[in-house]
């Protein structure tokens, strides 16, 4: 029986406005810092909306290559009215010329540095029920200072 290869189809996307990041610590060969989201956008078409704005993203930077992971958790709410908790976690790198072009406002094409995310929603709203049940990836990229652009991918 043959395989099959998966596939990803486009759902929908949050353009999600950030605050300035706040130091929270370091560690041994760590940094940790939080990220408030105080807002946004959700468009596509398998979901519209808004980001609310509670949460953030609480990320840690390792070690001397500057991975850093990522773990956000935010609202979201539907067009609809119902809302939507997602739990975004991933990985962020970049080189130093880039990091350098993104902290200058640039725009640096995501192809230049990776910055992935897998979401996991939950919801109770019977029209979105399933979010609960579908694999995503996330693409991420800097739009702004102040902004985070996610594309969110379903995996069939």
């Amino acid at each position: 029986m043959p395989l099959i290869e998966p596939t990803l189809q486009f759902a929908f996307e949050a353009r999600v406005d950030i605050a300035e990041p706040l130091w929270v610590g370091r560690a041994s060969e760590e940094e940790v810092m939080f990220t408030p989201i105080t807002g946004g956008t959700v468009s596509g078409p398998r979901l519209t909306g808004v980001v609310l704005p509670y949460g953030g993203d609480w990320s840690t930077t390792r070690g001397k290559g500057k991975e850093t992971e990522l773990d956000a958790r935010y609202l979201l709410r539907a067009d609809d009215g119902g809302t939507i908790d997602i739990h975004n976690r991933g990985w962020y790198r970049a080189g130093p010329d880039v990091e350098k072009r993104l902290r200058a406002g640039e725009d640096v094409s995501e192809a230049e540095y990776y910055y992935r995310t897998f979401p996991v929603f939950r919801t109770d709203a019977p029209a979105h029920a399933w979010l609960n049940s579908t694999v995503f990836v996330g693409m991420a990229r800097a739009e702004a200072i102040d902004q985070v652009r996610i594309r969110f991918f379903a995996l069939d």
